[in-house]
């Protein structure tokens, strides 16, 4: 039995009780990144401490400091194991822990932690390494996908001959490691969809990352001016220059102004494309920002357009919605589940500077009670998502509880007061 409070010997934990589990959360990208599952995983982990359980974190390190040390995230201390990383040069941020080390060195953290439960964020290395010594050792599995393949090309340097091919090795890596676990998760029905079909996986759970709602509020006050903001990685799969196209696009009575916040590796060249498209003077690349700045610039914006075709879910959509903002976005992998067409924004054809031009214009050009109930629907959809709810269900996996799939397609909740 292990000498930590609350905390079991592996494989142990009587799935009835509701006593601390120590969990161990592994990620191959984790804060200070800032990406989509970074974010989740650091809101989980301490959303979980906070209700009293023994959260470690296994990820690369930051920089070269590499070790086991105590952290403090969104106001939670958690224990991190930084794993030692290389650079990823051809990407702007991204590190890795060496695939040649990291069954090494998972049994080594798993030995130390004696975890009750370990929850992977990804397949590619730390997940891959945590579950082959997690299941020889009879430690419950618990697995997330947020990753598509598709996503990692333009930062691989393979040929493009070889990418269809470098994507199926891809999806028969993710089928063994996800394979090791006992549940299996991704943020949306359509996500799990497209995980079965190309895994072979089957029961693959649909859990919304969530978002913690209350950090975010609405702005009432009338619009002054037509702002339209995009949140996220400035990179290629995000498909920036769609919106910087459409925005050529729409009538010069609207003065629309664009805000893009977030860094990445494109940053430079749709910079460039501004100037090119002559609209440099009214696109703003405010680089990365703090979450308050990030609150404020969603205050003054008056629609989020999110032309990225490659979402999970897309936190930042969820964001933008409990900042009652309307959402303009492609209609494309997960993105439907979020945005309703006519109910709190619109859906445009992906790839089409036309068409979200035009869906732009619906929004910018409503009335002012038109442009009042797509805020308000924002506010309704939103609540299905709060990040309690999230935690709630992967505490009953983590104890091997059958659960209900969180039903987070609705627009049937209640408007807050």
């Amino acid at each position: 039995m292990s000498d930590t409070p609350g905390a079991s010997t592996p494989g142990t934990v009587d799935p009835q009780t509701d006593g601390p589990l120590r969990i161990l959360i592994g990620a191959d990208t984790f804060a200070p990144d800032v990406n989509g599952a970074a974010r989740f995983a650091e809101r989980l982990a301490a959303g979980l401490v906070e209700r009293g359980h023994d959260v470690h974190i296994v990820a690369p390190a930051a920089s070269r400091k590499h070790g086991t040390w105590k952290e403090v995230h969104e106001g939670q201390e958690m224990t991190a194991h930084r794993i030692y990383s290389w650079r990823w040069y051809p990407h702007d941020w991204l590190r890795f822990a060496l695939p040649w080390r990291i069954k090494q060195n998972a049994a080594r953290i798993l030995d130390e932690v004696k975890p009750d439960v370990v929850h992977f964020q990804s397949h590619i290395v730390v997940g891959r390494g945590l579950s082959i010594e997690a299941e020889k050792r009879g430690i419950r599995i618990v697995g997330t996908n947020h990753f598509m393949p598709e996503n990692m090309l333009e930062f691989t340097l393979i040929p493009k001959a070889w990418q269809d091919w470098s994507v199926g090795l891809a999806w028969k890596a993710a089928r063994r490691t996800f394979g090791r676990a006992e549940a299996v998760t991704t943020p949306t029905r359509r996500a799990a969809d497209f995980l079965e079909r190309y895994t072979g996986l089957r029961g693959v759970h649909a859990i919304s990352c969530g978002i913690d709602a209350h950090k975010y509020s609405p702005n009432w006050a009338p619009r002054t001016e037509n702002r339209i903001i995009f949140v996220g990685r400035v990179t290629g799969e995000k498909h920036i220059d769609v919106l910087l196209r459409a925005v050529t696009l729409l009538p010069e009575s609207l003065d629309v102004k664009v805000e893009i916040v977030g860094g990445g590796d494109q940053k430079r060249n749709l910079e460039n494309m501004a100037v090119e498209l002559g609209i440099a003077d009214r696109v703003t690349f405010t680089g990365y920002v703090t979450d308050e700045e990030l609150r404020e610039a969603y205050h003054r914006a008056s629609v989020l357009a999110m032309p990225s075709i490659a979402e999970l879910q897309s936190i930042v959509t969820m964001e933008a919605m409990a900042s009652a903002l309307p959402v303009v976005a492609a209609n494309a992998m997960a993105l439907p589940h979020l945005v309703h067409d006519g109910e709190n924004g619109f859906l445009f054809e992906p790839g089409s500077p036309e068409d979200l031009a035009a869906k732009l214009r619906k929004v910018l050009e409503a009335s002012p009670d038109d442009y009042r109930e797509l805020k308000e629907g924002s506010i309704r959809l939103i609540a299905a998502h709060d990040i309690q709810r999230t935690i709630s269900t992967f505490e009953s996996l983590y104890r091997g509880k059958p659960v209900t799939d969180p039903v987070t397609d609705v627009a049937s909740a209640a408007l807050p007061e």
